[in-house]
């Protein structure tokens, strides 16, 4: 059972390396609440290459989700620890997770704070860093994360909430959907609160400090930075 746990894993991980990621646990789970609520079954998701999406995209992401995200190995202990000392203080409940962490929950397991599922999130964050590349672990994200009710991946929200395709998005697009991400059923880019403009402003101002995001094989240049403007800190 072990090495079979140890064998299929590691196959579904250098296969998706290459293939496209149509379906999640998530999506799945998603329509069975919504059969269980009596609401239409809805899922909104079409795959598009990274290539295909607007270059603020990963920009906006990063800046709002990740900012070392070219830097660490999977984990960004600054983050956790900042994370575990806010949460400690009895503030807003902070999360530490990284892009390439989110990835491996959404595409390979289910929602939850078990130490189980944590664990198992942490196997599979060490497989898809030591597997894919960057490039391939960000277009991963965009295609599978949850941006909407019953809305995933960057072409889908693209779609239904700004009516153009994922390449088309403006930097303020991308920023006001990077916004919502931390609760994407809650909060909405199609018709954003008071709140969710704020949080956009905030993004597009970080978003100068973000290097634009590398093609594949290619070096990051700390001096590109999204809006071709470099800043130091």
């Amino acid at each position: 059972m072990v090495v079979a746990f140890f064998g299929s894993t590691i196959l579904a991980v250098v296969l998706l390396r290459f293939l496209p990621v149509f379906f999640t646990p998530l999506m799945f789970i998603r329509m069975h609440e919504q059969l269980q609520e009596g609401r239409e079954l809805k899922l909104s998701h079409s795959w598009v290459s990274l290539e295909k999406m607007s270059p603020s995209m990963p920009v906006a992401v990063m800046a709002s989700e990740d900012q070392r995200f070219l830097k660490h190995h999977g984990f960004d202990y600054e983050a956790i620890e900042n994370a575990a000392i806010n949460n400690l203080d009895g503030k807003r409940k902070l999360g530490g997770s990284t892009i390439s962490q989110q990835t491996a929950k959404n595409v390979f397991l289910w929602p939850g704070r078990s130490w189980v599922r944590k664990g198992m999130e942490a196997y599979f964050t060490v497989l898809i860093e030591f597997v894919w590349s960057k490039q391939r672990i960000m277009e991963v994200y965009l295609n599978s994360i949850e941006m909407g009710d019953g809305i995933y991946g960057v072409e889908a929200v693209a779609e239904e909430h700004f009516g153009c395709k994922a390449s088309e998005l403006t930097r303020s697009n991308c920023a006001l959907i990077a916004a919502t991400l931390p609760n994407p059923r809650k909060f909405s880019s199609k018709n954003p609160s008071d709140y969710m403009v704020r949080r956009k402003v905030k993004i597009m101002k970080e978003m100068k400090f973000i290097p634009l995001f590398p093609k594949e094989g290619q070096d990051v240049d700390p001096r590109t930075v999204d809006g071709g403007i470099y800043k130091k800190h």
